[in-house]
C-alpha cells in the first residue's frame, strides 16, 4: 500500500486528476480572493465612491445571471475538465488584464468593470462545472473523503486569500495582481493536465425547454424554493461584506493590512462551523437551525455597522460567516435530498443564480444604499431587513420552519417500516 493508509483522509490524493483537480482550484481559490482585496481598496481608494463599491458586484452578476442556465447545460452536455481549463485560463486573462489596467496608471475605473463583466462570465460556466466534476475524479468509495477534503481546502483558500492580498498591498496592487496572475496560469495548466474523467453526458439540445428545467423543479419544490430564496433574500439585503473598503477606511481608520483581515473572517468563521458541523452534524429540527443561521447572519450586520471598533468587527464578520455556513450546510443537504439526479446539474446552476444573486447582487443593493442613506446606516438596515425576511420566510414556508429531519431520514424510516411489514 502507499505511503497513504486506507484510514487517511489524505489517501484521496493517490489518485492523480483529483490531486492536479485540488491544487488547481486552491491556487484559483487563492488568485480570485487576493484579487478582490486589492480592487476593492484600489477603487475606493481612487473614487471615495460607495455607488463603486456596490457597482464592483453588479459587473460580476449581471453576466453571471444571462449564463448560469445555460451553463449548467453545458456542464451536463459537454466535458466539464475542458470548461474549467477554459474559466481558468479567462481568469487568467482577467488578472493579466487588471495589472495591465494598473500599470498604465489610468484614474477612470469603468476599465475594472469591464473586465469584471468577463470574470463573471467564466464564473458563471466553472461553477456548475465545478460542482458536477467532483464526483467524475475519484473511485465511488473515495468520494466522501474527497468531498471533505476539497471542501476544508476551498476554505482554507478563502482564508488565506485575503489576508495575503491585503498584506501585498502594502507594496501597491501591482504585486497583488502579478502574484495572482502566476498562480492562475499555474492553476490553468495543472486542469490542462488532468485527465479527462469519465461522464454521463446528457446529449439533448439546449432549448428553452431543456435548460429551464431545473427552475421548473425548483418552483415545483416549496421545500427546495423556500430554502435558496431564503438564503437570496435574507443576503441579499444583508450584503455588507461590498462596504468593507469603505468601513475600513472611513470608520475603523485601518489600511489594507485590516480590510484583509476584515474579508478573511467570515471564511474563518465559516471553516470553524463546518469543522464543528463535520463532528455534531444537524439531524433534528433542521429547519429551524437553518433560521436560526440566517438571524444570526441578521443580527451580526446590524452590530457590525454599529461598532467603530476593529476587534467587535471581526467578531461580528466571524459570526455572519458561521451563521451563513449553517444555512448553507442545511440548503445544501436539502437541495441535494430533494433533486432527482438526471437534472442535478441544471438545478444546480438554478442554485448558483439565486446564490450568486445574494451575493453579487446584494453588494450592488448596499453600494446604492449607502450612498443614498449613508455607510453606517446602510449596512444596520441591510442587517434589519435579513431579519424581517427571516421571520416572513417562517410564515411564507412553514413547512420547512417545522421540518425536523432532512427528507432522507424520513424516507429511511418508511423503508424500514414497509420491510418490517412484509416479514
Amino acid at each position: 500500500m502507499s505511503q497513504f493508509s486506507a484510514s487517511n483522509g489524505f489517501s484521496v490524493l493517490r489518485h492523480r486528476n483529483f490531486s492536479f483537480y485540488l491544487a488547481a482550484r486552491i491556487l484559483g481559490t487563492l488568485a480570485v480572493q487576493m484579487q478582490n482585496v486589492a480592487i476593492g481598496w484600489q477603487v475606493y481608494s481612487m473614487t471615495h465612491s460607495l455607488f463603486y463599491l456596490g457597482m464592483i458586484g453588479l459587473a460580476q452578476f449581471a453576466p453571471f445571471l444571462l449564463l448560469i442556465l445555460p451553463a449548467g447545460h453545458a456542464a451536463d452536455r459537454y466535458n466539464r475538465r475542458n470548461i474549467i481549463t477554459i474559466c481558468l485560463g479567462v481568469q487568467l486573462l482577467v488578472g493579466a488584464l487588471l495589472l495591465g489596467y494598473t500599470l498604465t496608471g489610468l484614474q477612470v475605473v469603468w476599465p475594472v468593470f469591464a473586465v469584471l463583466v468577463l470574470f463573471g462570465s467564466a464564473r458563471a460556466f466553472m461553477g456548475p462545472a465545478t460542482q458536477a466534476i467532483l464526483v467524475n475524479m475519484v473511485p465511488q468509495q473515495d468520494f466522501s473523503k474527497a468531498v471533505a477534503l476539497s471542501s476544508s481546502s476551498f476554505h482554507v483558500a478563502v482564508i488565506l486569500g485575503p489576508t495575503l492580498g491585503g498584506l501585498l498591498y502594502i507594496y501597491g496592487p501591482t504585486l497583488v495582481y502579478s502574484i495572482g496572475a502566476g498562480l492562475l496560469l499555474v492553476a490553468t495548466i495543472l486542469m490542462a493536465l488532468t485527465a479527462s474523467p469519465p461522464q454521463k453526458t446528457n446529449r439533448e439540445p439546449a432549448t428553452w425547454h431543456s435548460v429551464l428545467e431545473g427552475l421548473r423543479f425548483v418552483m415545483s419544490r416549496p421545500i427546495v424554493l423556500g430554502a435558496i430564496s431564503l438564503d437570496l433574500f435574507a443576503v441579499l439585503f444583508g450584503g455588507a461584506t461590498a462596504l468593507l473598503p469603505a468601513l475600513a477606511h472611513d470608520v475603523l481608520h485601518i489600511g489594507p493590512q485590516g480590510l484583509g483581515l476584515l474579508r478573511t473572517a467570515p471564511g474563518a468563521g465559516a471553516a470553524l462551523c463546518s469543522i464543528a458541523l463535520a463532528f455534531f452534524p444537524i439531524t433534528r429540527r433542521v429547519g429551524l437551525w437553518m433560521f436560526g443561521g440566517v438571524a444570526l447572519f441578521g443580527v451580526g450586520t446590524v452590530i457590525l455597522g454599529s461598532t467603530g471598533t476593529f476587534l467587535i468587527a471581526f467578531i461580528c464578520l466571524l459570526l455572519m460567516g458561521a451563521g451563513d455556513m449553517v444555512s448553507v450546510y442545511v440548503r445544501h443537504l436539502l437541495v441535494q435530498y430533494e433533486t432527482p439526479d438526471a437534472i442535478r446539474g441544471r438545478v444546480s446552476a438554478v442554485n448558483s443564480v439565486f446564490i450568486g444573486a445574494s451575493n453579487e447582487l446584494g453588494e450592488f443593493e448596499s453600494g446604492v444604499t449607502a450612498g443614498w442613506m449613508g455607510l453606517t446606516r446602510a449596512v444596520v438596515f441591510g442587517g434589519a431587513a435579513t431579519l424581517v425576511v427571516t421571520g416572513l420566510w417562517m410564515k411564507l414556508f412553514p413547512v420547512l420552519a417545522k421540518m425536523d429531519r432532512f427528507p432522507h431520514h424520513d424516507k429511511e424510516l418508511a423503508e424500514q417500516a414497509a420491510a418490517s411489514g412484509t416479514k
